[in-house]
């Protein structure tokens, strides 16, 4: 009799440790997080799952780069499942306030005018921004903002780099904005413009690919684009109001360092897939 209880306790006992075990999951619930998966080094598409990449929901394809990297890690953190879902840059804030996502972790600054539609975390990247030349370009040699008096330039749509810091630039030839980086960079490599406006990451891994383009970095130094803390500052968007998943992510967040962000970053731009045109 001694023996069936102890039998008995045993396997309750693993029933309770299985039973708290599967709570770490939040019962199942899904983080659907919206990205271009066209943005390297912050996310992209690739064929495969290599370096840990995740399926793109809807789709034969995988999502991977820094915005992936952090999505996994916040999933995880916070107990829910990952499904990445790949949305157009200007379709971002209405899919997040529409509820078809949960959040946007897309390279997005923290601005006030963004604000006032969406939450943000607190930033899980720092970015500064930079131009970007070509090395034999007579502006190359260029160590500020007035040395860049009537370049023909560019940047993506709906970005703090062509809002802001474009208009910077004395009797600049402002070209319609780019749909997505990738466009402003092949801009830049066909002659079409000299200069492209972005932030550091994405210029390290276009040079990482155009050895022919220089990055052009006025950081700390009086010629320096004009920007706010909050339009260098990239977070996570959310819906208005939701409290509870805003406070889950913030708490997560919390455990990684600007080191940590660095770091991830790092890897991100080593196995970025962009490729150079021949």
């Amino acid at each position: 009799m001694k023996r069936v209880l102890a039998v008995i306790i045993v396997l309750l006992s693993l029933m309770m440790c299985l039973a708290g075990c599967g709570k770490k999951k939040n019962e199942g619930k899904v983080l659907r997080v919206g990205m271009e998966c066209a943005y390297a080094p912050y996310n992209w598409t690739q064929p495969t799952d290599a370096n840990g990449a995740v399926p793109i929901s809807g789709s034969k394809d995988y999502a991977y780069g820094y915005d992936v990297m952090m999505a996994i890690y916040l999933a995880d953190k916070i107990g829910y499942d990952l499904e990445i879902v790949k949305t157009d840059w200007d379709s971002l804030p209405p899919a997040v306030q529409a509820g078809t996502i949960d959040c946007a972790i897309a390279g997005q600054s923290i601005t006030s005018e963004r604000m006032m539609t969406l939450d943000f975390t607190s930033p899980y990247y720092y970015a500064s921004i930079v131009g970007l030349v070509k090395a034999d370009s007579s502006y190359a040699s260029a160590s500020g903002i007035s040395d860049l008096s009537g370049v023909t330039c560019t940047s993506q749509i709906s970005t703090v780099w062509y809002d802001v810091c474009l208009p910077q630039i004395q009797n600049a030839n402002i070209l319609p904005a780019m749909d997505t980086a990738p466009a402003m960079l092949i801009s830049l490599k066909s002659g079409a413009c000299d200069l492209v406006v972005t932030d550091l990451p994405t210029a390290m891994a276009a040079v990482s690919v155009y050895p022919e383009f220089k990055i052009l970095d006025f950081t700390g130094s009086s010629g320096n684009f004009d920007v706010s803390d909050e339009e260098i500052n990239i977070g996570i968007s959310l819906k208005k109001g939701n409290a509870e998943l805003l406070n889950l992510l913030n708490d997560a967040l919390k455990d990684l360092t600007v080191a940590d962000f660095e770091r991830m970053m790092d890897k991100a731009i080593q196995v970025q897939p962009l490729e150079a045109d021949d």
